[in-house]
């Protein structure tokens, strides 16, 4: 099981990119940040980790940038979303930003992508909750064929437009892995179609290997391979033990969270210690 790291890329954090490269001198197979574009002030939407919202939620850098900034400045980490709101995105110009990054990362670039909890957040977007799968389903399969196709075009429910020329390509073939973050069966069922990974969210321990199952079960009936679906835990307990548990489980990467705070000494601590725990779970 590979170890990664998930930054909040903050306007008061330590800047992302010397984040990446710390991480990428300590070994660890991943770094990953979060989108969202604005938190609503009046919002009735209720925080998925529960109590108040944390503050970092509304200081967020955009994360193409970010990991566009720590693209140049690593050569082996890959970089990934964890996760991109395509429901509050246009899918030629998020097409476009996935290729180029991945172009600018020599092929590191790894697409975790959601439908969103925030429905305030999504409505500024002109996004309607209630049909929001569909659109990102419509946007997800919009972008493929224009990383794929040298005259792209799509017509759906949602997305619409004929046939167009867009570069650059990505470089990985056929296009970086998307995963999907969901929690529910519905969700595990739309990455065995459509997905080439599974981002576990709000799962403890059991739900988390009930689901594997799950996953591995629709898998098999819908003729594919359990094993070329990526599973990759956000936030577990930074603990050996716990890990242990997990990659037991056949996880292949969690994705341990580092605070959003612009002490490099305290990050460089704590990022030694979860070093150490990729060690000792290898």
């Amino acid at each position: 099981m590979h170890l990664g790291i998930f930054a909040p890329t903050t306007d008061y954090a330590a800047p992302t990119h010397v984040l990446a490269q710390a991480c990428e001198a300590r070994d660890f197979e991943s770094f990953w940040v979060p989108e969202h574009t604005h938190i609503p002030v009046s919002r009735r939407s209720p925080f998925p980790g529960g109590g108040d919202l944390p503050k970092e939620y509304s200081h967020l850098n955009d994360p193409f940038v970010m990991l566009a900034a720590a693209a140049a400045v690593t050569t082996k980490i890959k970089l990934g979303t964890g996760v991109s709101l395509v429901i509050e995105r246009d899918p030629i110009i998020q097409a476009k930003e996935v290729a180029s990054l991945d172009r600018l990362s020599k092929g590191r670039f790894l697409f975790g992508i959601g439908g969103g909890w925030n429905e305030e957040e999504m409505k500024d977007h002109g996004t309607d909750p209630k049909t929001r799968w569909a659109l990102l389903t419509e946007r997800v399969q919009a972008m493929k064929q224009i990383w794929t196709q040298e005259q792209a075009e799509y017509h759906g429910r949602f997305v619409n437009f004929d046939k167009m020329w867009s570069w650059p390509k990505p470089v990985q073939k056929p296009h970086p892995p998307v995963l999907l973050g969901s929690s529910t069966p519905r969700g595990r069922q739309r990455v065995v179609e459509s997905y080439d990974g599974w981002i576990p969210i709000g799962l403890n321990s059991h739900q988390l290997a009930e689901g594997i199952a799950d996953l591995h079960r629709r898998a098999r009936e819908f003729g594919r391979d359990p094993a070329s679906i990526e599973i990759s835990f956000f936030w577990p307990k930074p603990e050996v033990d716990a890990l242990k548990r997990l990659r037991d489980l056949g996880l292949h990467r969690a994705v341990i969270a580092v605070p959003a705070i612009d002490d490099l000494g305290k990050l460089n601590t704590r990022l030694d210690r979860y070093a150490e725990l990729a060690r000792a779970v290898a």
